[in-house]
């Protein structure tokens, strides 16, 4: 009989159990055995994934619910039993809550009990993996279409979102954020909203022109379209928060009209404003030095522990040279000096924005049924002249 693929940890203080456990189930399973809980975390840290980790109850130093805490939080898919041969009621319920025990089972343990046990666990672990798995295609696929679309429909909200995200990130490595996803996600979709604003509504408020009422009713309720748009999607919730607060002030004045301020704004939505308005009065024409300063000096609009490391972010000209250089030899990660505008003057990218290789692909396409000026100016990063 071959072994199941998956790979099964037993963790236990008494090296003679674990010698027989691996002779009792050889040709089963898969098995690892670590002699405590200090070599269980080794093990977990250095040879998982393990679709189940089985731990005794008392161990020394730390005890078989530490220990599967511990592994929760290193492996939070690996499914988690306890296998005790001393536990009274008080410990199989602390076990249970405390550790998340898929199974507990007692010493002795028949074999047949035993293998229908792992089974069941090895079974439960394939199907959060397939979950998972089924999850992470949905949404990046779901993102990857709403940014398409947002392309399509508003070149310039896009063009906005691309530097919102390049933006947000570097502010992120300054703040020492490790997990940054939903953060540069949001970025990216801040300006999903938009796809009900015309375009040139959208350009008359990045270029600070004077706007109609209705146009200004339209533009304010833009975080609430995006909102709407993505609180129903699975995994996207904190991501739709994020955006619905990204133009709240962080004295707790501006949209939307609720009691939420200070450090109870999701962190995503404090950083996002700070980059919005910087954004949006470099658009206007402010320098960095300058836009900084006026940001510095709006009492209550942001928090101030983002605010005071704008100027160590937005250092651009330290960390890229201005060239001009003809379409075809765009790259990745240049950003552009000046808009891209096709012969008959539709908007394909707007200054700011960071070439990827959706951006060339969306460029190249439209270039084959309509004439585009051959050369551009960018910014290239300082590292490809190294």
């Amino acid at each position: 009989m071959n072994a199941i693929q998956e790979k099964i940890l037993f963790v236990d203080d008494e090296p003679n159990l674990l010698a027989a456990i691996k002779r009792q189930l050889r040709g089963e399973y898969t098995i690892d055995t670590a002699l405590g809980a200090k070599e269980g975390i080794s093990a977990v840290s250095t040879k998982g994934p393990y679709a189940v980790v089985v731990s005794d109850l008392r161990m020394p130093h730390m005890d078989g619910i530490q220990f599967l805490q511990k592994v929760k939080d290193m492996a939070p898919d690996t499914v988690r039993m306890m296998l005790s041969g001393n536990a009274d009621m008080t410990s199989a319920i602390g076990a249970i809550n405390r550790g998340s025990i898929f199974q507990f089972l007692l010493k002795p343990c028949d074999k047949t009990m035993l293998i229908n046990a792992l089974d069941q666990g090895i079974r439960q672990y394939r199907l959060l993996i397939a979950e998972k798995e089924i999850l992470d295609k949905t949404l990046k696929g779901c993102i990857k279409v709403l940014t398409e679309v947002l392309g399509l429909v508003n070149p310039e909200a896009f063009g906005r979102s691309v530097r919102i995200k390049r933006h947000v990130f570097e502010l992120m490595q300054y703040l020492k954020i490790k997990e940054t996803w939903e953060i540069e996600t949001a970025a990216l979709l801040s300006q999903l909203g938009c796809v009900t604003i015309p375009e040139a509504v959208v350009k008359k408020i990045y270029y600070g022109e004077t706007l109609e009422t209705e146009e200004r009713r339209l533009y304010s309720m833009h975080p609430l379209v995006g909102y709407e748009f993505l609180s129903h999607i699975p995994r996207m919730e904190k991501i739709a928060g994020i955006i619905h607060y990204q133009e709240k002030h962080f004295d707790g004045t501006g949209i939307p009209l609720d009691a939420v301020k200070g450090k109870e704004l999701p962190l995503g939505a404090r950083i996002l404003k700070v980059i919005l308005d910087y954004d949006t009065l470099e658009t206007r024409g402010f320098s960095s030095p300058d836009a900084i300063e006026k940001m510095r000096n709006s009492v209550g609009r942001y928090d101030p522990d983002i605010i005071k490391i704008l100027d160590k972010v937005f250092r651009i000209k330290e960390k890229f040279i201005a060239r001009t250089i003809t379409l075809k030899d765009l790259r990745n990660g240049m950003i552009l000096r000046e808009d891209i505008i096709a012969e008959d003057g539709v908007l394909l990218i707007s200054r700011g924005g960071e070439i990827s290789t959706m951006v060339l692909k969306r460029l190249f396409a439209y270039a084959r049924n309509s004439k585009i000026k051959d050369s551009v100016s960018v910014f290239v990063p300082k590292e490809v002249f190294v």
